[in-house]
């Protein structure tokens, strides 16, 4: 994670074109309306030191430069429209305090607002209190979003604030360990590509991270906690999701709707969702080395998924461990190696890892009572549990659904991530 930071930093503070200097900028104490002077006649390459202290906004920058607040400038908006909007590329805005944005979700009012113009531009290690959408990356190419503070609006309904980060037509986006609280959706990705969204912690969300028609890109090592949903993957392709973990979201910790050919590995989900896993229409896409712990239901798999590689991954603990209402039959095994399922009462004679009897997860009752709630008032009667004792002792009266033919004997161990800032 420091390198990947360390190699953005370095890349924006290469020399900029000859005949470009440093300057001071005062704070508005000192000399109102100084920042906005300094950007109007600014040069290309310029450095605008901010000195501790409020500088006023809304500023327009349209030349490419550099905003360094040291940690200690606080850039303040008048509570309409974005506070930074950059329409130049190879901008940077760092060690800012940026707040008093608009509150319009029409006009997406932001902390930093990146226009199609703003290729290349980098905003880092920045503190977002309070703005509707912390940075709006509008159609920038190759824009740097690393080690911001982001704390989102409270005072409106949650689907009425906005997004901690929102990238929409951005080739080529990083977002790297951001700290993202509050507001709608930590990053809400629309109609982009070949993004990378690695590092960050979201909390106190609807989504941690939102995928709409966003293709080839990475979601890595991200940590979701206390969200209504973790990882909602929607309409995309070709997506790389390895490392994340969704700890205590309330809904779901993973959910791909429509999203394909996707590599799904080494990802933790624990505790307090309704569904670690809902896969709805989803297709050829490969699940392994990942944990699902302590859901209502480990695995929800609806909607004519198909081609799907489940295998060498840890179902631990959940109430229902797989919820499929179907007849085809489905077999989670991949060369030779299946799943652990901790209520598997197995057993492995030959010492090869892999239990020696298959793991079915469902049979004829849960199927009648996920079509016909009604049926619940039933469980306790006699015919029921013949029906279950006879589907246990004749497995071929069991219908149609997933099977595990080569349940693994122990589970892959996935430590729960310590998110810092590096």
């Amino acid at each position: 994670m420091r390198a990947l930071i360390a190699l953005g930093f370095l890349i924006c503070l290469t020399a900029g074109p000859a005949g470009a200097t440093a300057r001071d900028v005062p704070a508005d104490a000192d000399r109102p309306g100084a920042l906005a002077r300094a950007i109007a006649t600014a040069g290309a390459g310029d450095l605008l030191r901010l000195a501790p202290g409020l500088h006023r906004g809304p500023i327009l920058i349209l030349a490419p430069l550099t905003l360094d607040g040291g940690g200690r400038a606080r850039i303040e908006g008048d509570g309409t429209g974005s506070v930074i909007t950059v329409n130049a590329p190879d901008v940077t805005v760092r060690g800012l305090e940026i707040a008093g944005s608009g509150s319009s979700n029409e006009t997406l009012d932001a902390a930093v607002r990146l226009t199609k113009k703003a290729t290349r531009a980098s905003v880092t290690d920045n503190s977002l209190f309070g703005n509707l959408v912390g940075v709006d990356v509008h159609g920038a190419r190759d824009a740097f979003v690393a080690g911001n503070r982001i704390e989102g609006r409270r005072d409106h309904r949650m689907n009425d604030r906005g997004n901690g980060i929102y990238v929409w037509n951005a080739p080529g986006a990083r977002i790297i360990g951001n700290d993202v609280r509050w507001g709608r959706d930590g990053i809400f990705v629309n109609t982009s590509s070949r993004n990378s969204f690695t590092g960050n912690r979201f909390r106190d969300l609807r989504f941690a991270i939102h995928y709409m028609y966003a293709n080839d890109s990475e979601v890595s090592d991200n940590l979701s906690e206390g969200n209504h949903l973790g990882f909602a993957l929607m309409f995309s392709k070709g997506l790389t999701i390895v490392g994340n973990q969704s700890i205590g979201d309330r809904d779901h910790g993973l959910l791909l709707n429509y999203a394909n050919d996707a590599r799904i590995e080494g990802n933790l989900i624990r505790g307090g969702a309704e569904k670690c896993v809902f896969l709805y229409n989803a297709h050829r896409n490969s699940l392994s080395g990942n944990r699902f712990e302590g859901c209502a239901i480990g695995i929800h798999f609806t909607a004519g998924s198909e081609r799907n590689t489940i295998s060498g991954n840890a179902f631990i603990g959940n109430r229902h461990q797989v919820k499929y209402v179907g007849s085809r039959r489905v077999d989670w095994s991949a060369a030779g190696r299946g799943n652990y399922w901790s209520d598997h009462a197995a057993y492995d004679l030959d010492g090869d890892g892999i239990a020696d009897t298959a793991y079915r997860p469902n049979d004829l009752m849960d199927h009648i009572l996920w079509s016909q709630p009604a049926a619940k008032l039933l469980l306790g009667a006699p015919a029921v549990q013949l029906i279950r004792w006879s589907q246990a002792a004749f497995p071929a009266l069991l219908p149609g659904g997933v099977t595990d033919s080569r349940p693994l004997m122990r589970p892959v161990t996935i430590p729960t991530r310590l998110w810092s800032r590096q």
